[in-house]
């Protein structure tokens, strides 16, 4: 196990896939997915509901820090979500993933 997904949720899919894009080119991830999806959490002292994007970002475990530090420099949001999840793959999507990645 080699590699890691990243949990990201953006407020539209433009942001997802601008920030992701710019994550590929650097060589940081070697893929991302992108999806809509409706959320609600505590925010401001109240229950907030709203449309979201999340992307799931598959990278290096190595590269975790430097995903965490470009989305934050990156991101419209005050508190990004950011999640790193730890996945076992197949022998060919993981040797995939670390040759995509620096």
């Amino acid at each position: 196990m080699s590699f890691i997904i990243i949990y990201i949720t953006f407020p539209n899919v433009s942001e997802s896939k601008r920030i992701c894009n710019i994550l590929l080119e650097k060589r940081i991830i070697a893929c991302f997915n992108y999806f809509p999806i409706k959320a609600a959490s505590w925010w401001t002292g109240k229950i907030e509901e709203c449309d979201e994007t999340v992307a799931i970002v598959k990278t290096r475990k190595e590269n975790w820090k430097k995903v965490v530090e470009e989305t934050k420099k990156l991101h419209p949001y005050k508190i990004p979500c950011i999640m790193k999840i730890n996945v076992e793959s197949n022998k060919e999507y993981d040797s995939w993933v670390k040759k995509e990645t620096r």
